[in-house]
């Protein structure tokens, strides 16, 4: 069995330390309407997954416009935002195959 080193623990330990710091915090606006009363769902983070590149750059030239919508209904909305962020970028189940490639 190999000793784990000092220099090896300090590795782990930065490499957890940045992971953990790279966790969201909640999201207080979460199952709360909006300003005009409604609660993005599914169906929105949907959408909002497939325009995600475009608001990106949008959003980086114009303060009144954000790549994700706060007021949300929570694990349904996440959902339906990586789902759409995955369509557009042809990942995920949908992957293209490369041409040229037999199998």
């Amino acid at each position: 069995m190999k000793k784990i080193t000092v220099l090896g623990l300090c590795l782990v330990i930065t490499a957890a330390l940045l992971v953990w710091s790279c966790a969201p915090g909640p999201n207080a606006s979460e199952q709360t309407a909006n300003a005009e009363g409604k609660i993005a769902g599914f169906w929105l983070g949907l959408w909002h997954g497939l325009i995600s590149p475009v608001t990106f750059i949008i959003s980086l030239f114009s303060k009144s416009v954000r790549l994700y919508e706060v007021h949300n209904t929570g694990g349904w909305y996440n959902f339906g935002f990586v789902l759409g962020a995955g369509l557009f970028l042809s990942g995920g189940i949908l992957g293209r195959k490369k041409k040229g490639c037999k199998q």
